[in-house]
Formats: structure tokens, C-alpha cells, sequence
């Protein structure tokens, strides 16, 4: 069976909507757009789209090399659809949680969120080395079970399609029942900030229930702005130094690294890991922050699922 491409289709539709944020932010005297950061995301959403087409072939005789073990004949009927579209965003999810929790991966990831504005075109800067970094494995599974690798890339594609939209901060909030299900701006702007409450929060594609369910979700609180950007930001528009500033730093820590326990933390630990516990991790970097805010007095903070 042939699906067409939907991300192709989609295209036309991004730039509409690029332009009509750009339009919009300047009559709210948002501050949401910058050129030279705007073009960086631009150059990066071509450079992923070159690594694409460069790879595309490999992954799918990869793919379609498990698929031919599957356990089962799923085919394409109507329940097919549904049963891919809940089975990719679970792969999604937790191929998105070990893109920040592993260092290796988030090398590949980093891109995206290296943005210190967050508007549509954010969800353009996309990564140049992730086919290379391995993070396709995670939807190998799919096929495994016996998705044909034609309906996995489908349902890939509108994820991508999907989660285009959400990089924005024109739309606060979606009605609850949607904010309850879906993943939303109001949920994704979390996930791109760098505060301490919401650092490495709200992994989900499409459906937030992911979150929820493994406890990961935080909540966009109006008292509380996100910054968006990553821990230590690069100040470069430089495509080549967002794209692989990260392996750089790996390759730097590995060479200086005394032993092999040390290099592996280095490349699989997670990102700010140090050998004597001293580094900037998220979960170093929240405990510091409950602590300032017990110390202050403040009730300790709790997540609202």
C-alpha cells in the first residue's frame, strides 16, 4: 500500500502559518521573532531535511529487515490506524525522554532547544546527527510487532505535522478537556523552558496522557514564565556550532576523562554528569532549587497531574 508523505503536504501550510505568527507577534508588540535566531532555525530545518533524504533509504531496508520477523500480520485495516497512532506516540515519548536523559542522544537533540525564543519556526531547528545517533531504534519495535514500515513512517509524519503547531506562545491555552488529553503549547512551552520546575518536563508527541502516566508531566503555571533555551546557552547563531557543539563537548570530556567508567558516564550519563557528582544535571538542578525553596520557606512544590 502506498500512504502519501505528510510532512510534504504539510509544508505550504507551515509557511502560511510562520508568516501569519510573525504578522500577529508584531501587532501584540511580541518579542517572540528574531532574525538572525529565526534563519539559524531555517538553516537547521534544511540541514535535517538533507541528513533525511541521505538516510531515508537505510532506515527503511532496516526497517522492513525486522518487519520481516514480525509477530504479527497487522496489515492496514481501519483499527490498524488507531492502533499506530497510540503505538508511535508511545515510542515518541520515550524516544523524546532518552533524548534528555542520555547524553549521546541529547547531543543529537539539543538543537531544537538551544532556541532562546519559542515560535513557530522553533520547530523547524531540528537535528542534523540523530539518524546517525542511533534514535531510530526506538521504533523498531513497531515493526517487530508487524506495523508495515510504510504506516510507521505515515504516522511518524503526523506526529511531526502535529507538534509543528505547539511551538507557539500566540495560543495559551486549549479548552480542558483538549489541555487534558493533548499535548498543547501550554504543555510543550514547558518542556522548552529551562526554570527548574519545569526542566526535562512534558516529553509527549501528541498525547500528554504519556506524561501523566509515567510522571513526567508538569503543568504551565501563569506565575512562573518559561525561559526558554538550555542550561548554559550557546550566544551563537551558528548552524554548525548548534549542530554539534554537544559532540564536541563529549569528545572534549571523553579525552580528558581518567578512566573508563569516566567515559562512559561522559557519553551515556546524562547531560552535565560529572565523575565526583558535581555536575549541573536536571535532577542536580531541581534539588538545588527545592532547597532554596524549602530554606525560604517556601511549601515544597508538587506535581499536578
Amino acid at each position: 500500500m502506498t500512504l502519501p508523505d505528510p510532512v510534504a503536504l504539510a509544508v505550504p501550510a507551515f509557511i502560511v502559518l510562520v508568516i501569519a505568527e510573525v504578522v500577529i507577534a508584531r501587532l501584540r508588540n511580541s518579542a517572540s521573532y528574531e532574525l538572525r535566531d529565526t534563519t539559524a532555525s531555517l538553516l537547521m530545518g534544511l540541514g535535517n531535511f538533507a541528513q533525511g533524504l541521505a538516510t531515508a533509504g537505510l532506515l527503511y531496508l532496516v526497517t522492513a529487515w525486522v518487519w520481516q520477523f514480525r509477530l504479527f500480520d497487522i496489515g492496514y485495516t481501519w483499527w490498524a490506524f488507531l492502533a499506530i497512532f497510540l503505538a508511535e506516540d508511545l515510542c515518541y515519548y520515550w524516544f523524546h525522554r532518552l533524548s534528555h536523559e542520555h547524553r549521546i542522544w541529547w547531543a543529537a537533540h539539543v538543537n531544537h532547544h538551544s532556541s532562546q525564543h519559542y515560535n513557530l519556526s522553533t520547530a523547524l531547528r531540528q537535528t542534523w546527527t540523530g539518524n546517525l545517533a542511533l534514535t531510530w531504534v526506538v521504533w523498531l519495535p513497531l515493526a517487530l510487532i508487524g506495523f508495515p514500515p510504510v504506516l510507521i513512517i505515515f504516522e511518524k509524519g503526523v506526529s511531526l505535522i502535529y507538534q509543528f503547531w505547539i511551538h507557539t506562545e500566540q495560543v495559551r491555552r486549549m479548552p480542558r478537556w483538549f489541555e487534558a488529553v493533548f499535548n498543547t503549547p501550554s504543555h510543550h512551552r514547558v518542556h522548552h523552558a529551562t526554570n527548574p520546575r519545569y526542566l526535562d518536563r512534558n516529553y509527549a508527541g501528541i498525547l500528554i496522557i504519556w506524561d501523566k502516566l509515567f510522571g513526567t508531566f508538569v503543568p504551565e503555571d501563569d506565575a512562573e514564565a518559561c525561559r526558554y533555551g538550555i542550561v548554559k546557552n550557546l550566544g551563537t547563531f551558528n548552524p554548525l556550532r548548534i549542530a554539534f557543539h554537544e559532540w564536541a563537548g563529549i569528545v572534549h570530556d571523553v579525552r580528558a576523562a581518567g578512566n573508563w567508567r569516566e567515559r562512559l558516564g561522559y557519553v551515556f550519563g546524562p547531560p552535565g554528569w560529572k565523575p565526583d557528582g558535581s555536575g549541573a544535571t536536571s535532577e542536580a538542578i531541581r534539588a538545588a532549587w527545592r532547597a532554596r525553596a524549602s530554606t525560604a520557606g517556601v511549601p515544597s512544590p508538587t506535581r499536578i497531574l
